[in-house]
């Protein structure tokens, strides 16, 4: 990935504070920040539409099972892989650009007791420090809209997964009817915003060596998650504990553009499982 990009998605998701933040709304929330609980942490946890119902949904789409190795690529804070080390006890490595949010994961999976099975690197989706045929599922949520370079994307996939592995993704994409409006939460602005239509997403896979095996298009089930959303920050406000923690006081307008580009079709939902 261009380095210029590269600083600017870092920018975008980086918070100094981000632990001091996170711990403090907890504690606000009544949480025991010694003792947590994935629950507790769900309102800032899953950072992607539908949460953790849609990383539910893919696992058992990709058929998780408790002896994976799972490279969670762009794994943010870290909810996702905490959910699938939980929920499947299978041993997760989470990789994302952003040094910010690779320490916050470590210290809340090590807050909830799960840091025997999941753990965290610091990298580039685009040139991965892991060796070939190394990971049994190669999973990303809502990551690649932020990578230019999808062919290498997807090359360096196929590359650390095992032969017959298999690759879970649950994407934002580009949508029949426009450009999208923004900001949303994955760019402020489209330097940074790199989305491809189902058909390029296929082609891709396909290119890379991939053989799709169930494909399911989740746009309808984003839009109705998004409009309620929209209307109880409207209603209530921010909650204590919230993506707008992450992303700061623009995750209103990000929230109501994002809700837009799906009612106006400018954006589609992917969930997609292929096999190595």
């Amino acid at each position: 990935m261009p380095h210029g990009v590269n600083e600017a998605v870092k920018t975008h998701y980086g918070r100094q504070d981000l632990a001091e933040v996170i711990l403090a709304a907890l504690e606000e929330a009544g949480a025991d920040i010694d003792r947590l609980s994935l629950e507790q942490l769900a309102p800032i946890d899953e950072f992607h539409i539908r949460g953790r119902a849609a990383t539910l949904e893919l696992a058992q789409a990709a058929g998780l099972r408790s002896t994976n190795r799972v490279l969670d690529i762009g794994s943010g804070i870290g909810g996702t892989s905490r959910c699938l080390a939980k929920e499947f006890g299978c041993r997760v490595t989470g990789i994302d650009l952003t040094d910010e949010y690779c320490q916050v994961a470590s210290m809340l999976t090590e807050k909830v007791g799960l840091d025997g099975l999941v753990d965290y690197r610091q990298g580039d989706a685009t040139d991965l420090p892991f060796e070939d045929n190394e990971f049994d599922v190669v999973w990303t949520e809502h990551v690649a809209m932020n990578i230019a370079d999808k062919r290498r994307l997807y090359d360096e996939m196929y590359r650390v997964l095992k032969p017959g592995g298999t690759l879970a993704i649950y994407d934002v994409l580009a949508g029949p009817s426009g450009p999208v409006l923004f900001p949303v939460p994955w760019a402020r602005t489209p330097d940074t915003s790199f989305l491809v239509s189902p058909e390029e997403l296929r082609d891709l896979l396909r290119a890379s060596g991939f053989t799709v095996s169930d494909w399911k298009d989740t746009t309808a089930e984003a839009r109705e998650w998004f409009v309620k959303v929209v209307e109880r920050i409207r209603r209530e406000g921010f909650p204590a504990l919230g993506f707008h923690l992450l992303m700061g006081e623009d995750f209103r307008e990000m929230a109501q553009n994002q809700g837009r580009n799906l009612q106006d079709g400018r954006i589609s939902l992917g969930q997609i499982v292929s096999a190595k």
